[in-house]
């Protein structure tokens, strides 16, 4: 099974304790330098810095064209590290998608939970599947 992380899990699962959860149920896990750097190296004495860097399970992988990240990121508003970990898992045909059976209504509930999150990417991702706006 092939699984990429971006940032927030790690910090996430890292603050509650719980990072070794990957571990466990994905036994490898694989990260983009984007993503390490903005964990590790700009997160440097917070919470899910030291655990990434020491977690030997967690493989560093470099996309294959880091060079479209920056035009990429212009287009669609989203950090480094999220783009760097999404073109990842597409270049590395991960798993683990399709585990939704409603995006639409994740989305809103997220929205609803008080989630930070751009409304505009969301509704950009939900056109790119050719699923109805929020």
């Amino acid at each position: 099974m092939t699984v990429v992380s971006d940032s927030s899990p790690l910090i996430t699962l890292s603050k509650l304790g719980c990072l070794e959860l990957l571990q466990h149920l994905y036994q490898t896990i694989a990260i983009t330098p984007e993503v390490y750097h903005e964990v590790v190296v700009a997160g440097a004495g917070l919470k899910g810095a030291a655990e990434v860097a020491a977690s030997k399970w967690i493989r560093v992988m470099p996309i294959q064209h880091p060079a479209g990240l920056v035009a990429i990121q212009l287009r669609f508003g989203l950090g480094l590290g999220e783009l760097s970990a999404i073109m990842l898992a597409v270049e590395l045909n991960a798993d683990l998608r399709n585990l939704l059976s409603d995006l639409r209504r994740a989305y809103r509930e997220l929205l609803s939970a008080g989630a930070y999150l751009d409304r505009g990417i969301l509704e950009n991702s939900l056109k790119t599947l050719n699923l109805p706006p929020l």
